[in-house]
């Protein structure tokens, strides 16, 4: 796998567990050029026949990393979560291989700063994340919530009564809750970026961005 002709958007992705499979796959769907670097021999032949490239490695071992030609690829993903000691190395490793850009899970926030400190590029929680996540989709109107590292949040909902049948103009819900109405999407027709103009009735769905405290409690209006 040790090519210099790797794709721009080659990605390599350590650990097959959950997390690492899901961007694996994912990754491989959308076109991309994946090598998927994995210990465990049953994981291995599980994923040999569903991704391109799977190969039994330690990434634990830089020198294991360097026959696999890993400093060629441009984005690496360290998946793994069952080993803190394992994902720290195997981050580290890339990190002295210097590849340019490196996304690694963490387990804990103590996990993430050390990952940081050792000089990952992106840190995710993905098990906080979704948590987050579906806490908001569960407890209220939203429909859809995507959360920004500064606080500030995009989600799909349902339109509050006090914007159906009116213009946005009219409702006035940014100089209200400070948040902006960005599109509109009626039944049977295509999304549109929200005007001034944009009539609101209760079967439309909107899009909605602005800081996730004001987005809660525009979502909380009946």
């Amino acid at each position: 796998m040790a090519d210099k002709r790797l794709h721009e958007d080659a990605a390599l992705v350590v650990g097959l567990g959950r997390f690492g499979s899901a961007i694996a796959d994912a990754l491989n769907r959308l076109g991309h050029e994946v090598l998927a670097v994995e210990r465990n021999p049953d994981l291995v032949q599980e994923w040999s026949g569903r991704l391109t490239h799977v190969v039994e490695a330690d990434a634990t071992s830089i020198d294991a990393l360097r026959q696999l030609g890993v400093e060629d690829f441009p984005i690496a993903v360290v998946g793994i979560g069952t080993s803190i000691e394992a994902s720290v190395l195997a981050t580290a490793n890339l990190v002295d291989l210097d590849v340019k850009q490196i996304w690694a899970k963490a387990i804990t926030p103590s996990h993430g700063r050390i990952l940081e400190r050792i000089g990952a590029h992106h840190v995710v929680y993905p098990e906080a994340d979704a948590g987050e996540r579906v806490a908001h989709l569960v407890s209220g109107k939203l429909l859809d919530y995507i959360e920004f590292d500064d606080g500030f949040a995009i989600v799909k909902m349902r339109p509050p009564k006090e914007t159906q049948g009116f213009t946005l103009a009219e409702s006035n819900v940014r100089r209200k809750y400070g948040v902006t109405i960005v599109g509109v999407k009626s039944p049977g027709q295509d999304f549109t970026y929200a005007l001034p103009d944009t009539m609101v009735t209760a079967h439309d769905t909107l899009i909605v961005s602005g800081h996730t405290e004001l987005i809660e409690r525009f979502a909380a209006r009946p």
